[in-house]
């Protein structure tokens, strides 16, 4: 996929999603599976979509409609009824009847003017007593990504299926299974489009902007969750949030946003973290990223077989020994600067060579700071490959040829295809909600313009803080990290960095817990990172208070 970070002075970069090994297998598909019934309702009406432009990845098209049609298609809030459809599952043998909701729901200002509406797809459990059963919202980040990956690669009743055990690419056509490893049978679920992705629009250009940037979008969720929490009557329900890269920054602004307005939430889970953006963002003036970044460096290296035997023999000594230099004799060698003398800097360009498989000569010619960039472009240059930034454990050719491709993560062009064709197909035949409005898997598919980052002005944005207010002052509220150790978008050191800064006494840093994967950003994708990340989160949803 491509990056979904909008751009800051400093070009902030933070995504969600990954790539690609082709395998020429495929499975044949079954025969499409039906939902039992379908409540009639009101669907909704649009204009008929117009082709997408293809998008330039760092320059997206400016936020305006050129014609009433595309204004039409762009800004429509138009609230109607929700599509209720019921399905069944088998989940460990034991089968589970299940009610899908899929629509809209207002965001009005103080008057009741609608100013946005917010497309979500919740699954309900029947049988249950709501008032006391999980509920959990979940959304992917970008910003600028519709929350189809949770949705459909992790948490939701059916799943896109992926070439197994790695979740490569699959041969088209792409299909949809059961899912295993949904965590419906102990939660039910809400999954949130953000303004601007999948159907969620706002009324105007103006109002696009209110909403389009770290503030707007934080309360947007809010009201958001609010609304349905009122409307649904789950004020009781034990409240779970799931947030996926910047929908990790977004959980953490949420927790802090709600704690203030009586709304306080059981556990908060924190999938490949991106709070504290000086920890992902290098700039001149900031080199502490690159200290982050050695450790996945050396977990991709090793999986590309690029390290020294003594080193590839054990990956899990391998990984707690580059921690250990990165966090001492690098960290020292970076902040000397040009202080540092001959003898230093080449014992340094030896240590960073051993535990990135990089040459010498490349880490010389950096001066010794090797960004993402550039890690993927040289690892594999012997073979002509690039590595995955979302997925280290990836590769493929550059598109544009190995000298003319400024920068590629072969991870797009895996996963995006299966599950933007599965996903439009899935809502249309299965969940019953039939519209010509496209759904943007992206907000610069529709050129929405850029992002406003808020804190930024003040520094690097930063939710690490208003996650921590909510911490302290909900002694009860847990947070569960989950990060892979081949993600390069956001960096699992880069994530116990940030946990290890909130300034928390004892006490509440107690309530924190961490799961790691051997996968890259979307741990899921791996048939046993999926397994795994269920038994996490339902352990983990235990221990939060979920009956």
């Amino acid at each position: 996929m491509r990056l979904l970070a909008a751009t800051l002075a400093f070009c902030v970069t933070v995504s969600v999603m990954f790539a690609q090994q082709p395998d020429s297998t495929a499975t044949p598909p079954p025969p499409a599976k039906k939902a039992a019934k379908v409540q009639p309702a009101k669907t909704p009406e649009t204009p008929a979509a117009k082709p997408e432009a293809t998008p330039d990845e760092h320059k997206p098209e400016p936020a305006v409609a050129a014609t009433d049609k595309d204004k039409e298609e762009h800004f429509d809030v138009t609230e109607v009824s929700p599509v209720v459809t019921h399905h069944q599952i088998t989940l460990n043998g034991k089968q589970l009847s299940y009610t899908a909701t899929t629509g809209r729901l207002p965001i009005k200002r103080a008057d009741g003017k609608i100013e946005a509406e917010m497309f979500f797809v919740a699954y309900t459990l029947d049988g249950q007593q709501a008032s006391k059963r999980p509920l959990t919202f979940a959304f992917n980040g970008g910003p600028g990504s519709a929350t189809v990956w949770l949705h459909m690669g992790a948490l939701g009743p059916r799943h896109v299926v992926l070439q197994q055990p790695e979740g490569f690419l699959p041969a088209a056509p792409y299909r949809i299974e059961d899912n295993a490893s949904t965590l419906l049978d102990r939660s039910d679920l809400v999954f949130v489009d953000a303004i601007g992705t999948g159907f969620s629009r706002a009324g105007s250009p103006e109002l696009f902007k209110k909403f389009w940037g770290v503030k707007g979008d934080i309360e947007s969720f809010s009201e958001f969750i609010r609304l349905y929490i009122t409307r649904n009557e789950r004020w009781t329900s034990p409240l779970f949030l799931f947030g996926e890269s910047y929908g990790t920054t977004r959980a953490a602004g949420i927790s802090g946003y709600l704690a203030d307005r009586g709304i306080s939430f059981n556990g908060i889970t924190l999938l490949s973290i991106a709070l504290s953006f000086e920890t992902l963002e290098d700039t001149k003036s900031n080199d502490l990223p690159y200290v982050l970044l050695i450790p996945s460096f050396t977990m991709i290296a090793g999986y590309h077989h690029k390290l020294p035997a003594d080193l590839a023999g054990d990956m899990t000594k391998a990984r707690a020994e580059s921690e250990h230099w990165a966090a001492t004799d690098y960290a020292l060698a970076l902040a000397k600067g040009d202080a540092l003398t001959a003898e230093e800097r080449q014992k340094v360009v030896s240590d960073m060579s051993r535990y990135t498989g990089l040459t010498k000569e490349v880490i010389d010619e950096a001066n010794l700071r090797i960004d993402v960039e550039k890690f993927t472009h040289y690892l594999l240059i012997d073979q002509k490959l690039r590595v995955g930034r979302l997925d280290g454990r990836f590769t493929g050719p550059d598109p544009q040829g190995l000298l003319d491709t400024k920068f590629f993560d072969p991870t797009e062009s895996a996963i995006l295809p299966p599950y933007t064709s599965v996903f439009n197909n899935y809502l249309r035949t299965e969940l019953g909600y039939k519209t010509d409005m496209p759904y943007y898997v992206f907000a610069d598919d529709a050129g929405f313009g850029k992002w406003d980052w808020g804190s930024a002005a003040q520094g690097f944005p930063d939710t690490a803080t208003a996650l921590r207010e909510a911490i302290v002052k909900n002694p009860y509220l847990k947070v569960l990290v989950m990060e892979g150790h081949y993600d390069l978008a956001t960096p699992y050191f880069a994530a116990n960095y940030t946990m290890d800064h909130l300034d928390l006494p004892a006490k509440y840093r107690a309530n924190i817990s961490f799961a790691t994967y051997e996968a890259g950003h979307m741990v899921y994708v791996p048939s046993e990172g999926l397994k795994k990340l269920r038994n996490d989160e339902g352990g983990f949803m235990e221990k939060a208070g979920a009956e």
